[in-house]
């Protein structure tokens, strides 16, 4: 099993709050939000489920700033087991 030692920053966490807080957010932003803050100073790491969001916002070129940020964070920290084996 390959563990992930990458932790969500402050910074980060700091946009995911803001991006839970805004009424306007979607679904989509508010799920990338809330696995980055999951794993704020934690060692909870990113589901294969939210690994896929978080690859298809960044594949988004429509998708906002902070959406396309909070992605990379999470994608960064996917619990590289539970990935798919190549075939």
């Amino acid at each position: 099993m390959n563990q992930s030692l990458k932790e969500t920053s402050d910074r980060i966490a700091h946009l995911a709050a803001v991006v839970l807080a805004r009424p306007s957010s979607s679904h989509q932003e508010k799920e990338l939000a809330g696995s980055a803050l999951a794993q704020h100073h934690t060692a909870k790491q990113t589901s294969a489920a939210i690994g896929s969001l978080a690859a298809r916002v960044l594949a988004d070129h429509n998708a906002c700033m902070e959406a396309r940020e909070l992605a990379g964070s999470v994608l960064a920290q996917v619990r590289r087991h539970e990935q798919a084996p190549a075939r």
